[in-house]
């Protein structure tokens, strides 16, 4: 004799008695039972006071970390995992928000405030942080050092408009421009001016002016680059050039000009054409040979002289007065002369270099010989 199914169920579950209707299957029992556990899981086993995020009873402490199976060490090196990498030579966003008498904090999301020295704040010479720094400003910093013992790293900004001026100044060297830049000081070899934050030198020999050199201080100067090296901490630049270059867009070769004697070397002498100095060269004073240019020139003589070269590039300009000797040997026994025949001259030797050109010869060759 058979069981009654129901009756088995009762007797294993005396508490909840289900019935099986006919033609139900097992899945759609199952199902139902599901459902009916969810209701009673709704209504019965949620907690009905659950506390807020921003509740303390919702935070974390160390009794719950312990009781989680770490301690709070762990949980340290844990959240380390996910701090920034910093290291020396980066460069990162940072917001200051302390100025101090010896330099800046600034936050730039490392587990300790990073320190800026007041030396490192400009390239420039500042009366104080003040004058680059503003509280709660967000500017870009070079990280100088590893983190110190208290886990502060240094930073700068002098290091970043460091690096940026040098770019700046092999760019207009390489685009060969023109600049200019005031005369702070003076020494024996020469002056100090300052391009784009950086200390450039001008050579004694390429300062062109009348006055003397403690004179040029606060001057601005119109300058071209000689040397540009920053392994070196070398920049060089040169006044001589600057104004060569100038005037040589005003002057040609061929052309007479009124010079006055400013110096004489054994090898020949340098006269003044309005502003820039030329170089008669001791073999271009006369067709006939001389021991040395003083014995035919004084300083500050007036003459004329013609343009044989304009080298724009090393700002040197070739004169010669052998070109404007009517007779060989005029600059020797008549100078006068050689000033009142000059432009007549001129024009001869221009139209003899023409002459030359035509024929396939080199008008400059011709010109030294």
């Amino acid at each position: 004799m058979s069981e009654n199914p129901a009756s088995n169920v009762q007797e294993k579950n005396p508490e909840k008695e289900i019935s099986l209707p006919e033609g139900n299957n097992s899945n759609s029992v199952s199902a139902e039972f599901e459902e009916n556990s969810f209701n009673e899981l709704k209504e019965n086993d949620i907690p009905k006071n659950i506390p807020a995020a921003d509740d303390s009873s919702s935070r974390i402490n160390k009794s719950d970390l312990e009781s989680a199976g770490f301690t709070l060490d762990e949980f340290a090196s844990l959240l380390s995992k996910y701090d920034y990498n910093f290291k020396p030579g980066d460069i990162v966003n940072g917001t200051v928000f302390a100025l101090e008498s010896k330099g800046a904090m600034i936050d730039i999301g490392a587990k300790t405030a990073a320190f800026m020295p007041m030396q490192e704040v400009s390239i420039n010479r500042v009366e104080g942080l003040s004058d680059v720094l503003q509280p709660s400003e967000i500017r870009e910093f070079f990280i100088m050092t590893e983190e110190n013992e208290d886990g502060q790293l240094s930073l700068s900004i002098r290091r970043i408009e460091y690096q940026r001026a040098w770019e700046r100044v092999r760019q207009l060297q390489k685009e060969d421009a023109t600049i200019y830049s005031e005369v702070f000081a003076t020494n024996r070899g020469g002056a100090l001016v300052r391009v784009e934050g950086l200390r450039g030198f001008i050579p004694g020999s390429h300062i062109s002016t009348r006055k003397a050199k403690e004179e040029l201080v606060a001057d601005f100067l119109p300058l071209k680059f000689l040397e540009v090296d920053e392994e070196r901490n070398r920049l060089v630049l040169s006044h001589r050039r600057a104004l060569v270059e100038r005037k040589m867009n005003r002057l040609e070769v061929g052309e007479v000009v009124v010079g006055a004697v400013r110096g004489i070397k054994p090898y020949g002498a340098f006269i003044d054409i309005g502003g820039v100095s030329g170089l008669l060269h001791i073999s271009e004073i006369s067709h006939e040979h001389i021991e040395t240019p003083h014995s035919v020139l004084n300083v500050n003589d007036q003459m004329k002289v013609m343009i044989i070269d304009l080298d724009a590039e090393r700002g040197r300009i070739s004169l010669s007065t052998k070109a404007l000797e009517p007779e060989p040997g005029d600059m020797l026994t008549d100078p006068q002369k050689v000033f009142d025949k000059a432009e007549e001259m001129a024009a001869r030797y221009k139209q003899m270099l023409l002459e030359q050109a035509e024929e396939g010869e080199d008008p400059i060759a011709v010109m030294t010989i």
